[in-house]
């Protein structure tokens, strides 16, 4: 059984179920997150919509119903003030100390009851020169929880995912419980490139329904989510504006039928370009991207 930290959709949660886990409780502060969570598993559930940083172990037993003791802690605390993609953000940014608020939750477990095993999962930027001493600080209070930590970054695309997205992996192991287990990142399990390519992953889609507010979305073809917003720059029209696979903006990277997407991303003007060009991805699109 896990407990679940910073769980979102529930996504880190899917791959541990599939490997034979059981989620024994998942938190998340965001509504929209646990409804999504909750919406795609059967009843019952256990993920609740709750602040980490309030989260103790009187709190985790109640919700248990009896004395919580997870084999094992997974999360991904909030990447945004870690990614290369975001410079601006300042040093007293809250969401820096979440990666301590789940060292020193995980602590409290493992002195409670040892713990086998922890994941964390970030953006890689997290390790980079900027945020070294901090990282350095995350580290040495996850071995100060008792466990042995090894880091790693790993390319989704080398993992039978159409998406070149880099993520950092520390891993723990409890050296009480598996004193000769160290963590090595595994081996690519991709042995076929063309399988992890946009065209693989999106070429067979008929093409998705313009967003209006009138529209129904079980009326959809395909998916529900199978809709994108209606082209409005003139670069969708005017001839060698848009080329597949070049990403020199981010705000209009188009994608290469043939390559892996770029890491997948959201809001306003980010949503990437298809490789025909003529629309940004639809909704379902960006999630078949994503595995």
């Amino acid at each position: 059984m896990l407990l679940s930290l910073f769980c979102g959709a529930g996504g880190l949660d899917l791959g541990f179920e599939r490997a034979g886990y059981e989620i024994g409780l998942a938190f998340d502060k965001n509504p929209d997150s646990i409804a999504s969570y909750k919406h795609n598993r059967n009843e019952p559930h256990n993920a609740y919509c709750e602040d980490i940083r309030d989260i103790t172990l009187a709190r985790l037993d109640e919700l248990h119903g009896g004395l919580f003791t997870p084999e094992g802690v997974i999360g991904g605390p909030p990447c945004q003030s870690f990614s290369r993609a975001n410079p601006l953000v300042e040093d007293e940014d809250p969401r820096h100390e979440l990666p301590l608020v789940y060292a020193r939750l995980l602590s409290a477990l493992n002195e409670r009851s040892p713990v086998g095993f922890f994941v964390l999962e970030n953006v890689p930027g997290l390790c980079s020169e900027k945020h070294a001493t901090r990282f350095e600080e995350i580290c040495g209070a996850l071995e100060g929880a008792g466990f042995t930590v090894t880091s790693a970054v790993l390319n989704a695309s080398d993992y039978q995912t159409p998406q070149s997205r880099d993520r950092l992996f520390v891993v723990g192991i409890n050296p009480e419980l598996f004193p000769h287990v160290v963590w090595t990142p595994p081996a690519p399990t991709t042995t076929d490139r063309q399988n992890v390519t946009v065209r693989a992953a999106i070429a067979n889609l008929v093409e998705p329904v313009r967003f209006s507010r009138n529209v129904n979305p079980d009326d959809f073809p395909v998916h529900r989510n199978h809709w994108c917003m209606r082209p409005k720059s003139p670069k969708f029209s005017r001839p060698g504006a848009l080329v597949p696979g070049r990403s020199g903006s981010r705000s209009f990277k188009t994608l290469s039928w043939d390559q892996p997407s770029y890491t997948v991303a959201f809001g306003n003007r980010e949503v990437h370009i298809h490789p025909d060009c003529h629309r940004r991805l639809s909704v379902y699109e960006a999630m078949r991207l994503q595995g």
